[in-house]
Parts: structure tokens; C-alpha cells; sequence
């Protein structure tokens, strides 16, 4: 009877060897499965962290060139209002000096001071402040020039000598200065001068 207890003992302990294999090799399998899912999901937050990542910088990079293509069309306009102003004064100039078609002339010049304004106005909310200052210089030796303009323009005949100066101050005290904000604008669009 010893020898079928030992049997059976023996039995018992091989089903229960082959029942508790099974039972370790699926809670191994179990562990190695849960850490697998743990690092795919692990890889798929570093993957979705950086998509955003790159998706922020991306974002970023079109603001900046939005704004740069902003700055640039706001300068294009700023610089040949400007220079359209500065013309159109000088038109009204030689109208007033030899007396023909000053009328005409004369809404030109008011034609192209409003469009200065409006650009002008356009560069404050959008240029930086190195922009800023050489366009406030700018402005400033427009608006003298076009006082001194309208001043004698009012009239002609008793300013001959001033109106015959006014060219030459254009040339000395303004267009220096339209030079001077043009530089500005370049720089800060990183035009290389080269």
C-alpha cells in the first residue's frame, strides 16, 4: 500500500508541477504582455508629446513668417507712399513755379499726403521701434517740407526766391531721411545689402 501512496504521491506532485508551470509560465507571460502594453504606451505619449512639439514649433515658424510677409507689405506701402508724397510735392513745386496746372498738382499732393497718413498710420501697429523712430523722423521732415510748401504755395508770387530754394531742402532735409527709414525697414526684413 506504501508503494500506491508514493504513487499517487508522485502523481499528485507531477499534476501539480505541470499545473503550476502553466500557471507560472501564464503569469510570466502575463507580466511580460503588461510590460509591452506599458512601453507602447509609454512610446506613443513620447511620439504624441512630440507631434505637438513639433506641431508648436511648426505654428510658431508660420507666425513668424505671417508676420514677417506683414511687415513687409506694410513697409512696400510705407516706403512708396513716402517717396509718392515727396514726389508729388515736388510736382506742386514746379506747377507753383511756373504757374500751370497747380490745381491739378494740388490734389495730387493731398491725394498722396492722405495715403502717406494712412500707411504711416499702418507702420505704428505693426513696425518695431528702430522702424518706428526712422519713420517718425521721416514724417517729421515731410510734414515740415509740406508746410513750408503749402505756407508759400499760398502765395507764389511773393515767395519766388523760397519756392526756388524748397527743391534743393527736399534733396538735403528730406530725401536723406526716406534713405534713412528704407534702411530700417530692410534691416529688420533681413535684406542683405550686399
Amino acid at each position: 500500500m506504501e508503494a500506491s501512496w508514493a504513487g499517487l504521491l508522485i502523481a499528485v506532485v507531477g499534476v501539480a508541477g505541470t499545473l503550476g508551470a502553466a500557471l507560472l509560465t501564464q503569469n510570466r507571460a502575463d507580466r511580460t504582455k503588461r510590460m509591452e502594453l506599458r512601453a507602447a504606451a509609454e512610446q506613443r505619449r513620447e511620439e504624441h508629446g512630440h507631434a505637438e512639439e513639433m506641431l508648436r514649433a511648426e505654428q510658431a515658424r508660420q507666425r513668424q513668417l505671417e508676420n514677417l510677409e506683414r511687415r513687409r507689405a506694410c513697409y512696400i506701402t510705407l516706403n512708396t507712399s513716402a517717396r509718392q508724397y515727396l514726389t508729388a510735392m515736388t510736382n506742386y513745386l514746379h506747377a507753383l513755379q511756373r504757374n500751370e496746372d497747380v490745381d491739378t498738382r494740388l490734389a495730387d499732393l493731398e491725394a498722396g499726403r492722405l495715403a502717406y497718413r494712412d500707411s504711416y498710420a499702418e507702420s505704428q501697429m505693426i513696425a518695431p521701434e528702430a522702424v518706428l523712430r526712422a519713420s517718425s523722423t521721416a514724417k517729421k521732415r515731410l510734414n515740415a517740407a509740406y508746410g513750408k510748401l503749402r505756407k508759400y504755395g499760398a502765395a507764389p508770387s511773393d515767395h519766388t526766391a523760397e519756392l526756388a530754394d524748397l527743391e534743393g531742402e527736399f534733396r538735403e532735409e528730406v530725401w536723406p531721411y526716406l534713405g534713412e527709414l528704407k534702411q530700417a525697414m530692410r534691416t529688420d526684413l533681413g535684406v542683405d545689402d550686399q
